[in-house]
């Protein structure tokens, strides 16, 4: 499956369907080389940053932001060639939204208050001497700002 395939579908897929694979391909896109706690964590940031809004009000919005995610970084002709972590993204993002879904006191958080995370060994965001949440495989996980979610209304 080639990326832009994938978020051309995300376009045309009723709610919740396109959400999940919006999360599904950033589960993969970043962390299908990391441990299952390592990709529960990426999912987990993204969830947290859909429901403070202010990257978009939909997890397919907030995992297409410009420059924020791997859908948005990576080239658009990237092609998902692993079926097995493609299989084991899907079941991380499906649980995440299950267990996002859950009132806050109720969810398990597997890097509480994180907003960011990155790769140091690749990219040195300016924002790297945030407060670490913690360190997860590859990936060090950043409480950048304080994330309250959204009001409605």
């Amino acid at each position: 499956m080639k990326l832009a395939w994938i978020l051309w579908l995300s376009q045309i897929l009723p709610q919740p369907a396109a959400d999940s694979l919006c999360l599904s391909t950033t589960v993969y896109l970043e962390a299908r080389d990391q441990t299952l706690r390592g990709q529960q964590a990426v999912a987990e940031v993204a969830l947290r940053r859909r429901d403070s809004g202010l990257w978009g009000s939909s997890t397919c919005s907030v995992v297409t932001a410009r420059k924020q995610f791997a859908p948005t970084i990576v080239a658009p002709g990237t092609v998902l060639r692993n079926s097995d972590a493609w299989a084991e993204a899907v079941d991380v993002a499906l649980a995440a939204e299950r267990n996002w879904a859950l009132p806050a006191g109720q969810r398990t958080e597997v890097v509480p208050g994180a907003s960011h995370f990155a790769a140091l060994s690749l990219a040195q965001p300016n924002w790297r001497n945030a407060y670490q949440v913690a360190t997860i495989g590859d990936h060090t996980f950043f409480k950048v700002q304080k994330l309250t979610p959204r009001r409605e209304g």
